[in-house]
């Protein structure tokens, strides 16, 4: 099949994209991956530490309130223990709705349930004056709470710690990749490159001195070129240039030497002819000498 020398350059060209394409793709596809799995740390896990630690401050609020109450024997802040429940409650509805990790759904409904007793006791509190008694059930209820969102709090930095290090591993196996790739068409690449340079180059080189040969009147001078690109065209062009002009040199040598040889001829005939046209005027004036001489002994005798 004839492949012109556009087609093979068109080729190359697609070649190189598909190369360029192919590493661009991988490339996209591992930051893709490590974008993902950078976004669930960040949205899954490290929200519900926030969450967790949200709900523990707000316990901590609630138990500062029970404890100065206690200590003063004051009446507990009812604006402030709504508050803080409110804003409790809300980062537990998040937290319930961010569940992620084995297990964390039942510690968020643990929470929930123990929220709901700690929050009733206090408010059996908000009419009259904290008893020890209280105190010490509110104690309890505070330091199981706080230890659940603790421990909340540190199985999703636990997760996070664990999926970094899972996309640290992607990140690496995805650089290996593109890596690896980058090399093998690279390679492939430099290959192609030298194999295209070095097919011009030979074929224009034997263009370049067939055509000084031709300029020097070497017309013995032909090109073969292998396959059937434009090429292997103009070589049968240049050759049968050559061959023409190889003939017509020939022929004009014969034709000089056969219009050289009859001006010889020509020039011998002339030379002749003159010469003797030469030797009949000799001879007339031999004769004519010889009636002189002859007349002249006559005239002699006669004497």
């Amino acid at each position: 099949m004839k492949t012109s020398i556009r087609t093979r350059f068109t080729l190359g060209m697609i070649f190189f994209f598909v190369i360029i394409a192919a590493i661009s793709i991988l490339s996209a596809y591992h930051l893709n991956r490590l974008s993902q799995k950078t976004d669930a740390i960040l949205k899954d896990n490290h929200f519900s530490v926030i969450f967790a630690r949200d709900m523990a401050e707000g316990l901590t609020v609630l138990n500062q309130e029970i404890t100065r109450c206690f200590t003063n024997s004051g009446e507990i802040d009812t604006a402030l223990i709504n508050s803080t429940s409110i804003s409790f409650k809300k980062s537990l509805n998040q937290e319930k709705n961010n569940i992620t990790e084995p297990g964390e759904d039942k510690l968020a409904s643990g929470i929930e349930t123990g929220f709901n007793e700690y929050i009733k006791l206090i408010r059996e509190c908000e009419k009259k004056p904290v008893t020890s008694e209280v105190m010490n059930a509110s104690l309890t209820k505070f330091h199981n709470l706080y230890q659940q969102t603790t421990l909340l709090s540190q199985m999703n930095e636990q997760a996070i710690i664990l999926k970094a290090n899972d996309t640290k591993k992607s990140a690496e196996k995805g650089l290996t990749s593109v890596t690896i790739l980058g090399t093998i068409c690279f390679i492939i690449a430099l290959s192609f490159t030298f194999n295209f340079a070095s097919y011009f180059n030979e074929r224009f080189t034997k263009l370049y001195n067939g055509i000084k040969e031709i300029g020097a009147k070497n017309y013995d001078q032909r090109l073969y070129f292998e396959g059937e690109d434009e090429f292997y065209d103009i070589s049968l062009v240049f050759n049968e240039m050559a061959q023409n002009l190889n003939e017509n040199t020939k022929s004009s040598k014969v034709n000089f030497q056969e219009e050289f040889e009859r001006e010889i001829s020509l020039n011998q005939i002339q030379e002749l002819k003159r010469i003797l046209e030469q030797m009949q005027g000799v001879e007339e004036r031999a004769i004519d000498l010889i009636a002189k001489l002859e007349n002249k002994e006559h005239n002699n005798g006669i004497s």
